[in-house]
Order: C-alpha cells, then sequence, then structure tokens
C-alpha cells in the first residue's frame, strides 16, 4: 500500500496529536509525510538497558503522556542555571537497537518510532505489528536544525548524569514537529525496501558492458546482496 502523491505531484501530508490516537495510527499509508503536536521523548540503548537489563522503572507516565519514541541524539544542553539549550535534533538507525522492541513496546506502551534508515518488512512484522506500532524516518541527512525549530520546550531530562547527553531520555514539546515520512505501518510494510526493489531491478542495465570492478580494497564487493556496515 502506497501513498499516491495528489494533481499537483503533492505527496498526502498529516498533522498528529501526541499521544497518538489508535484511529491516526490505522489510516497511515506509507509514504505518508507526518508532522507532530504535543510531547515525544528521546530513547535508545542507552534508556533501554537501563529499563529492560538493569530494571528501573521508566520515569515518566507512559503511555498517558507520550506513546513516541525518537531514536536521537540532541544537540542539547543543560546550562549552568539549569535552563536547556537545544540546538537541533539528529535521528540515529535504527536497527541497532531492534533486540529491544519487543520489550520497549510492552514496558512504555510506544506505538510510533522515529529514527532514520528504517528496517525490513520482515522485521517490522516481528517487532511491530505485534505492538501495534508505526515507523517514521527522518528526510535525508542536515535536516537536525530544521527538526529543532520543532521543538518548543524541553519538559524534562532523565538520567543525564547516568547516560550522557546522547544517551539521556530527552522530554520535549513539540509543535509542527517534522516532516517525517511514514516507513512502515500497521501491517508492516516497508517504504524503503518497496521502493529499493524496484530501483535493484534495474541496477543491472547501467553497468552493462563495464568491466568488473577491480575490488582492491578491503570490503569492496559488487554483490548487491552483501551488506556492508
Amino acid at each position: 500500500m502506497t501513498s499516491k502523491a495528489n494533481e499537483n505531484g503533492e505527496f498526502k501530508e498529516v498533522r498528529l496529536q501526541v499521544p497518538v490516537k489508535q484511529e491516526d495510527l490505522e489510516k497511515l499509508e506509507i509514504g505518508t509525510i507526518v508532522y507532530l503536536d504535543g510531547i515525544i521523548y528521546t530513547g535508545r540503548e542507552g534508556v533501554y538497558k537501563r529499563v529492560l537489563e538493569e530494571g528501573y522503572d521508566i520515569p515518566l507516565d507512559l503511555p498517558a503522556l507520550s506513546n513516541v519514541n525518537f531514536h536521537c541524539s540532541p544537540a542539547a544542553a543543560i546550562e549552568p542555571d539549569g535552563t536547556y539549550n537545544v540546538g537541533g535534533v539528529t535521528a540515529t538507525a535504527s536497527f541497532r537497537f531492534a533486540k529491544w522492541m519487543t520489550g520497549w513496546f510492552n514496558k512504555s506502551g510506544a506505538k510510533v518510532i522515529i529514527g532514520k534508515g528504517g528496517m525490513s518488512s520482515e522485521q517490522y512484522k516481528e517487532l511491530y505489528v505485534p505492538a501495534g506500532a508505526v515507523y517514521l524516518t527522518t528526510v535525508g541527512y542536515g535536516t537536525g536544525a530544521l527538526l529543532g525549530r520543532g521543538i518548543k520546550k524541553v519538559r524534562q531530562v532523565e538520567w543525564f548524569k547516568e547516560l550522557g547527553n546522547a544517551q539521556a531520555m530527552w522530554v520535549f514539546e513539540v509543535e509542527n514537529f517534522g516532516p517525517f515520512i511514514v516507513d512502515s505501518d500497521l501491517k508492516g510494510n516497508s517504504l524503503f525496501e518497496q521502493e529499493g526493489k524496484k530501483i535493484n531491478k534495474k541496477l543491472d542495465k547501467l553497468y552493462e558492458g563495464l568491466k568488473k570492478p577491480a575490488l582492491s580494497r578491503y570490503g569492496e564487493t559488487d554483490d548487491r546482496s552483501d551488506e556492508l556496515i
């Protein structure tokens, strides 16, 4: 299922209030542009380990307060006078946190995960679909400052001393926060995977008649089935 562009070539846009309601999630189609209003929080491996492996309680009333978890590293700091300075937020790759997601969904009630890069449809169906959750991805690189404009207030910061700036749980009040793209819907469809298959079908034609690469450097390959990290 793909979100189609309208007559002007513009993709569907929606603006959602957080906590996001079930009926809003059901309407989301992959490829839709999303903006958020309300309260969101950051949580990645530091938070997941602390809660799921070390047994600490989540210091927020989730999901009543928020059901949107952002995988990111805030360009933020706590000033000497206790105020907060947020310059932007940079999303991080969510596939790295896959092993914690089932536990986090069960513990937090999260319904929307924001990050970058997305996952495969197989992972979405295994991890996200049972939790009734969707995945939103950031739009390309260099959007950290743009997203920062949507942060209106730092509500609180948890475990800053214990985990550090990037890993701490930041709680933001946001307005018109985005843009994000729906990469997975409630059925586990993956936009990146779907579009990648379309592109890969035509790639071989680009290399017709060319010599094979020398593959002289460590790690080089011309096999697109190989995953390079």
